[in-house]
């Protein structure tokens, strides 16, 4: 038997999206969960009992991200590397730059947020690793190229631009680095 009242679907969402505000206005030291629980417009314990710390809120925050760069591998690497890698330029181009300098920040103070970052993250990147290790075998990318250190040079540049020197994040972009990574397009050639 189910006791108390069935969950809200909604609350969720608003908690995240007052969690999101918040960074944005004070950073991750900022960042109070009671006043996000007033923004979402819900009780404290309501979020407490969902998100027990600030660090859970938070990597409930970055797990969203995440989910927000689908990546369902085709058999094609170069076409699923360019939507990777061109999803996770439109998130970073989308989300304040603030706010992925806090996020990056607080993973690397917080060792919570950090344990978490690098778990979620480290799933997705061995599914690309296995990408580009068969895009190896098939020719496109140099056999004595290592598959994860590819996959930190595809990725890697965004936050560079992102974080350090301000370029944009553009399509053209996301098609240089691919061709950079996998060499020229056979079928453009």
């Amino acid at each position: 038997m189910v006791r108390g009242r069935p969950r809200d679907a909604g609350v969720e969402a608003r908690v995240l999206e007052a969690a999101m505000a918040e960074m944005r206005a004070g950073g991750y030291d900022g960042l109070s969960v009671d006043r996000v629980a007033d923004r979402a417009g819900v009780a404290k314990t309501t979020l407490y009992r969902r998100w027990p710390s600030k660090a859970e809120l938070v990597i409930a925050m970055i797990t969203g991200l995440r989910a927000a760069v689908p990546f369902e591998p085709s058999g094609d690497p170069r076409r699923d590397l360019t939507e990777l890698v061109t999803g996770i330029a439109t998130t970073l181009s989308a989300v304040p730059t603030t706010l992925i300098a806090d996020l990056a920040a607080a993973a690397a103070r917080e060792p919570r947020v950090g344990e978490s970052v690098r778990a979620l993250w480290g799933e997705r990147h061995a599914a690309v690793t296995a990408i580009i290790g068969r895009a190896q075998a098939d020719g496109l990318v140099p056999g004595h190229a290592s598959p994860a250190v590819l996959v930190d040079q595809l990725v890697g540049p965004l936050y560079y631009r992102l974080l350090v020197t301000g370029e944009p994040i553009d399509s053209a972009y996301v098609r240089e680095l691919v061709h950079s990574t996998l060499g020229p397009d056979p079928e453009k050639s």
